[in-house]
């Protein structure tokens, strides 16, 4: 498990309090969607599961998991954005797209 790091400020915040981490995925890809890579996103996230949940999908879509961020508060986790990332299937943040599909950024707003 990774230690929590010292805050510091982040590129951008996604705030997924009281979202479950599927809501909280689809948020986040939209606010990440014209992001460049080596953005630093603080992700607010308190559902129980996204310290499993969102390094499992940095991995599957291949940005970079910086781990939980300390400072109190509610849990904040980190991520480094990378340019080769994987896109997403639209409403299904766990499935890949399939070739040549990229998902709208606005394809989390309802």
């Amino acid at each position: 498990m990774n230690a929590p790091r010292p805050r510091r400020a982040p590129d951008l915040v996604v705030d997924g309090t009281g979202l479950l981490c599927v809501t909280l995925l689809l948020r986040l890809r939209d606010r990440i969607a014209h992001a460049p890579a080596g953005t630093v996103v603080h992700i607010v996230a308190t559902d129980p599961a996204a310290p499993l949940d969102l390094p499992a999908w940095c991995h599957m879509v291949g940005h970079t998991y910086l781990g939980p961020v300390s400072g109190g508060g509610p849990p904040v986790y980190a991520v480094r954005l990378t340019a080769d990332a994987l896109p997403t299937r639209p409403g299904a943040p766990w499935h890949p797209a399939p070739p040549g599909l990229t998902p709208p950024p606005d394809a989390a707003r309802g």
